[in-house]
């Protein structure tokens, strides 16, 4: 072969190799749709300990900006301050309905010019139907009607569980109380 053929045979060899990723380049990239191994719904109930009411609190202030104290939220959008909560866990949005569970963790205010948190907690549950937790983690921006955090992991009935909760302020009464409504969707069950 002469050299012209060869340079010619070389350059639709390397045509061939690289036809592939130029198709993929320019090509969209479809997104998998996935279908939930298991979809929840509950609602967890927060009251806020307001010096007042210690009686059926759920939630205390643990940490403040130098500003507030442990009382009262805040003013600023309540920046700075860490709550730690133990919730009732409930099938319906009624308080005084049987609890299924306890939501565990924290939330802190961690925006002074908007009103958005940070939550860390697990949803614990010791009842008929379910055993084990769920873990959630993720920013929520308190403002938006629903917001989206991640489901981490869990123990029991939902080990290993991953997916998504959608969040949403079912009801609230001032800075004392007020109760989430949380739909989850499990992308990952064992």
């Amino acid at each position: 072969m002469d050299a012209k053929t060869l340079m010619l045979l070389a350059l639709f060899h390397l045509i061939f190799l690289l036809s592939p990723s130029i198709i993929n380049a320019s090509s969209t990239r479809k997104i998998r749709t996935r279908k939930p191994c298991n979809s929840l719904e509950f609602y967890f109930h927060d009251i806020i300990y307001n010096g007042k009411n210690s009686h059926n609190a759920t939630a205390v202030i643990v940490g403040a900006p130098a500003w507030a104290n442990k009382t009262i939220l805040a003013s600023k959008n309540h920046f700075g301050d860490l709550v730690v909560f133990d919730d009732p866990i409930t099938l319906d949005n009624n308080l005084h309905s049987t609890p299924v569970g306890r939501a565990q963790g924290f939330y802190f205010y961690d925006k002074k010019d908007i009103f958005t948190a940070w939550l860390g907690f697990s949803f614990v549950f010791n009842s008929t139907e379910h055993k084990g937790s769920l873990n959630f983690a993720g920013a929520d921006p308190l403002m938006n009607k629903t917001r989206e955090i991640s489901v981490i992991g869990g123990t029991g009935d939902f080990f290993m569980a991953r997916g998504i909760a959608t969040l949403m302020t079912d009801s609230f009464e001032g800075e004392v109380y007020f109760r989430l409504r949380t739909d989850i969707k499990l992308y990952e069950c064992w």
